[in-house]
């Protein structure tokens, strides 16, 4: 189902949530914006994951294309989660009571994404999967959800990924061009707002996904804590390029991944040390970003995501990288609630029927609406007109 084109007219408090491919838990984030600029930014936090939660999410991952819809474990996992986004959303009522949320952007939990590049005929191929239920965070939260950001996009033929670009964009306006975003996730993309403002973005590779499993392998931790694990270790240079041999870093752009896309890679560490490992994954996450084929170079690269906070992979960006490379807070940007905000104004763009991707972000064939409403059996208020579903 698909709502009317320009259902919500004028700007909206709204709650978006993100919780990434680094599974470390659910970030919020309030603004106040039309779908097309940004008018207000409010509170954001984010609850972690117990590490239970964690860990069950981790195994639907490996079994997600195999996984039936009633399995047991991705029931539990899915009211879990879903109770934590809850949670997230009345913190931040509580935290702003003069900016009371009207709407709540659900992006959900991904454990498969599998778009029609990726189908090699394995199970699972030509599909992206978020599980969350949208109408238990609505019945918790009093507030209309829009959530399943990508399916649309993926049914249409593409990508499904990144939808962050026309947030970026939105956000630097005014910013001298080319300028480049990079968001270091457990998967790594990038948007770049070119010279003539036409906005092009795609997944570079593995963020922090591959160094993340490695680290709890070797030393029982969930990430490479302020990246000394890394800067304990050497590059091992013929092993990077046996990883760089990888065709996906051939294609061009527009192009996505999955988190496990490149997990069968790690095999290639096989005989090196945690440090020099980690020292390795660290230099490929970063020449993946370097050995993007763009069509123009960016002036400036601005990091968000978790992997802004380990230095080791930020050096390793700035040595590999041909211009300045600096965390998205040097824009004055909240740089571990930018997604969540993408989804916030992504949700109210939804509403409004414009477009969440275009064909330069995810190879999309035209620009592409998408998003659900949930109401979770409540009266939607406010100052939107709200209109109802057209089949």
């Amino acid at each position: 189902m698909a709502l009317s084109a320009h259902a919500f007219i004028g700007p909206v408090n709204v709650v978006g949530l993100m919780s990434g491919t680094s599974l470390d838990g659910v970030d919020a984030a309030l603004l106040c914006t039309d779908g097309e600029q940004v008018l207000a930014h409010g509170p954001s936090l984010t609850q972690l994951y117990p590490p239970e939660l964690r860990a069950s999410l981790r195994d639907l991952l490996d079994r997600a294309p195999m996984l039936a819809p009633d399995d047991p474990e991705l029931l539990v996992a899915t009211h879990a989660l879903s109770r934590l986004h809850a949670e997230a959303v009345l913190q931040l009522c509580r935290r702003a009571p003069d900016m009371p949320p009207e709407l709540v952007g659900f992006h959900g939990q991904t454990i498969l994404h599998a778009p029609a590049s990726l189908a090699t005929g394995q199970a699972g191929a030509g599909r992206t999967w978020q599980i969350g239920d949208a109408a238990l965070l609505s019945a918790m939260t009093d507030l209309p959800v829009i959530h399943d950001f990508r399916s649309a996009d993926v049914r249409a033929g593409g990508e499904g990924a990144p939808l962050a670009p026309l947030y970026h964009a939105a956000l630097l306006a005014g910013q001298p061009r080319p300028v480049a975003v990079l968001n270091l996730g457990g998967v790594a993309n990038l948007t770049l707002v070119r010279g003539n403002g036409a906005v092009l973005a795609c997944d570079t590779g593995p963020g922090n996904a591959l160094l993340d499993d490695w680290a709890m392998r070797h030393t029982g931790r969930p990430f490479d804590q302020d990246g000394a694990l890394a800067r304990a270790g050497r590059v091992d240079s013929a092993v990077l390029d046996a990883m760089l041999a990888h065709p996906f870093f051939a294609r061009p752009a527009p192009k996505s991944l999955d988190r496990l896309s490149f997990h069968a890679l790690l095999a290639l560490l096989d005989g090196l040390g945690a440090a020099d490992g980690a020292a390795t994954l660290t230099a490929l996450s970063a020449q993946a970003v370097a050995r993007t084929l763009l069509p123009e170079q960016p002036a400036a690269w601005f990091v968000c995501g978790g992997g802004r906070h380990n230095p080791a992979l930020m050096q390793a960006l700035a040595n590999a990288l041909s211009a300045p490379v600096q965390a998205v807070e040097a824009l004055g940007w909240k740089g571990d609630a930018l997604e969540a905000e993408c989804f916030g104004f992504l949700a109210v763009r939804s509403l409004r029927g414009l477009p969440l991707s275009l064909p330069t972000t995810t190879g999309v064939p035209t620009p592409q609406t998408g998003g659900r409403l949930t109401c979770g059996g409540i009266t939607p208020y406010g100052r939107a007109a709200w209109l109802p579903f057209t089949p």
